[in-house]
């Protein structure tokens, strides 16, 4: 995998491709079974907000099993996966700018995938990106 290093050292998804991928698993792993469009969106674009490439993931997740689409709701459809934070959540100390809500923090918690790494996000933003903790 290609992947642009930034100058924190953290590691961004340099392709669409990469990006789509990163997103879709982000979706298959959200610890609730049902979200309204704006909460799937707010996940979204902890990795793009680029409105063509968030309905290429929707689509992709939705052609994969992943989601099924509904009105303005997404079920997901992952089959009992979610983050492991004790295996998949990593930590690191510096000066971040969380990607869900913009706070400068200085611990950033990171999701390891398959597909790559997503972050830097706050204490509070993580188990948001996640689903463990409702909005």
């Amino acid at each position: 995998m290609s992947v642009t290093a930034v100058a924190s050292g953290v590691s961004e998804p340099a392709t669409r491709a990469e990006k789509v991928e990163l997103a879709v698993e982000l979706l298959a792993h959200l610890e609730r079974e049902e979200l309204a469009l704006p909460e799937a969106m707010d996940r979204i674009e902890t990795v793009t907000t680029n409105p063509a490439l968030t309905r290429e993931i929707l689509d992709t997740a939705e052609k994969r099993g992943v989601i099924e689409r509904e009105n303005a709701r997404l079920r997901i459809r992952r089959g009992g996966t979610y983050v492991e934070y004790d295996s998949q959540v990593v930590t690191r100390e510096g000066e971040f700018e969380c990607k869900r809500c913009g706070a400068g923090i200085t611990t950033g918690h990171f999701v390891r995938f398959e597909a790559g790494e997503l972050g830097p996000f706050g204490s509070s933003c993580i188990r948001k990106v996640t689903g463990r903790d409702a909005e």
